[in-house]
Formats: C-alpha cells, sequence, structure tokens
C-alpha cells in the first residue's frame, strides 16, 4: 500500500513538473510585448528596458524557463506583472469562493442525480426512464455562458429571487451553484442509472430480494452503494476541474474566484498570474486523482486483493 502510494506521488510530482514546462513554453509564445503590459502604452524605453531586465525579459526562453523552476523549488509562485501582488496570495484570497460554489454545486447535483438515477433504474425502460433521458440529454446540450445568463435575467433580474452579480455571502453563490447543477444533473443521473441497472442484475441483489430485504433497502442500501463506485472517479475529476476555476459562471455573476480571476490574467498577459492559476488547476486534478485512487481502495476491497 506504502510503495503504491509512493509511486502514485513520484508520478504526481512528474506530471505537475511537465505541466509547468509545457504552459511555460505556451504562455511565453504569445505574441505580445510584456514589459509593455506592465508599464503601460506611455512608458519611455528605459523605462521598458528596465522592466525587462528586471524579469528577464530579453534572456532566451529556456533560460527564463531555469528562474522560473527555480523560484518554484522555493515555493515562490511569483508575483503579478499587473498588480504586484503575490501569485499565492492573489490565489489563496479567491480560492474560498471558488471552493464554495464547487461544493454547493456539486452537492445540488447530487442529491438529484442520485434518486434520479435509482428510479429511472427501477423503472428502466418506462416513460420515466425516458423523460429523464430526454432531459438529460438537454441539459448537457446548454452552453454554461447563456443559462447562465438566462437564469440571471430571469431570476435575478426581473424576479428579484437572488442577487444579479457581485458577491455578497453565501446568498450570491447559490443561483451560480443552481446554473452548474442544471449542467450536471443530467449527466450523472444517466451515469447512475447505466451503473444500476448492472448492479440490480447481480447475485447480491437478487440475495438481499430472497430475503425479504424492502425495495427501499434493495436501491438504497445495496445497490446505490456499489453503483456509486464507478462515479466516484468521474466525479472526482468534475470536483478538480470546478475548482481550477469556472470559468464562464464566475465571470457572468461577477464572482471574484479563481475563474475570473484567469481570465483577466489572459486579456492582461500576466504570465505569472496565468502559470498560477493553471498549475493551481493542475494540482487539484492530481490531488483528487490521488485522492480517488485511495478511496478506491477503501471502498472496494476488491482492488486492495488484486494488486
Amino acid at each position: 500500500m506504502l510503495a503504491h502510494f509512493l509511486t502514485r506521488l513520484f508520478w504526481s510530482a512528474l506530471t505537475l513538473l511537465a505541466t509547468a514546462v509545457l504552459v511555460f513554453f505556451l504562455v511565453n509564445a504569445v505574441p505580445g510585448d510584456v514589459a509593455r503590459v506592465i508599464a503601460g502604452p506611455k512608458a519611455s524605453p528605459a523605462v521598458l528596458q528596465q522592466i525587462r531586465k528586471r524579469y528577464h525579459l530579453n534572456d532566451p526562453v529556456i533560460v527564463r524557463l531555469g528562474y522560473y523552476l527555480l523560484q518554484l523549488a522555493h515555493g515562490d509562485l511569483g508575483h503579478s506583472f499587473v498588480t504586484d501582488q503575490p501569485v499565492a496570495q492573489a490565489l489563496l484570497t479567491r480560492l474560498p469562493v471558488t471552493a464554495a460554489l464547487s461544493a454547493m454545486a456539486v452537492v445540488l447535483w447530487m442529491l438529484i442525480a442520485m434518486p434520479l438515477g435509482v428510479l429511472t433504474a427501477k423503472y428502466a425502460g418506462s416513460w420515466i426512464d425516458r423523460g429523464a433521458l430526454v432531459a438529460a440529454t438537454l441539459s448537457l446540450s446548454l452552453p454554461a455562458f447563456w443559462l447562465a445568463r438566462m437564469l440571471q435575467y430571469s431570476l435575478a433580474y426581473k424576479l428579484g429571487w437572488f442577487p444579479v452579480a457581485g458577491f455578497h455571502g453565501f446568498v450570491s453563490l447559490l443561483l451560480p451553484g443552481i446554473t452548474l447543477a442544471l449542467l450536471f444533473i443530467g449527466y450523472y443521473s444517466r451515469l447512475i442509472h447505466t451503473n444500476m441497472v448492472e448492479v440490480l442484475d447481480s447475485p447480491f441483489v437478487r440475495a438481499a430480494r430472497a430475503k425479504g430485504a424492502s425495495e427501499a433497502a434493495v436501491l438504497f442500501k445495496h445497490a446505490l452503494p456499489n453503483a456509486l463506485i464507478p462515479v466516484v472517479t468521474i466525479l472526482g475529476m468534475d470536483v478538480a476541474s470546478l475548482l481550477g476555476g469556472v470559468l464562464f459562471t464566475e465571470n457572468v455573476f461577477a464572482l471574484p474566484g479563481i475563474g475570473k480571476l484567469a481570465v483577466q490574467s489572459v486579456f492582461n498577459l500576466d504570465v505569472p498570474m496565468i502559470m498560477g492559476t493553471v498549475l493551481l488547476s493542475a494540482t487539484a486534478v492530481v490531488t483528487i486523482n490521488l485522492v480517488v485512487d485511495l478511496l478506491y481502495r477503501w471502498i472496494d476491497p476488491r482492488i486492495k486483493q488484486a494488486c
């Protein structure tokens, strides 16, 4: 178990290193004068030269990569070119909003998707199942930006049920959380449905029914936990992507999260901040992937035996 964990930890670190190198080359390949972005359009040539010297912008890209990796090795993500704020501080300031929004969205869509997936599996092939399939297909087809705008206009602006934009506490996260949940409910309900249909044909389910277990106990106590095992991996990846920044939703609702910060950084050509947001997203993906792998071994003992 320990050897497996250390191996996964090594490959996770290697993945993050490769991500940092790849993104560094991609960001630095974008055309534009970073010194001009930092100093402004009216800066003198002398000021521009000082900025290029300070940030090693005149050095070859491979030398700048070396500086950046050395900086990372000391736990320093650098300073924003635009605000001169430490990147780590900016990310930590905005992470709670993104994390709270992500947690709310996940709770909402799982609370609806689980009973819906169980119900459609119980009545597979019925009008309930077909209706849920149509609704799931529609939810998967909705563009996030369009759905966020429609809900913002109808529920916030017209009806006044929610704040239109900005962050004013927990209530400001409700409508963005509902928006994200609507985008994922259909997919997860069908995913749970598919796994439930397979599990309901398993011998242990038939044995539970033969022992006189109630239908609710069969569905939710015996079948559902086993049907959720394959869902854990996909859920972990989706949670990681949400923590990396919910780009469209945060921008529509003007939430001060990682997603909005990432968009602003791209438009400002703020290289350290772009690198920081991408590395945060990659770290979330790698970390949650590692956690999911360990959870799999705890949920399903057969994985331990296979190793």
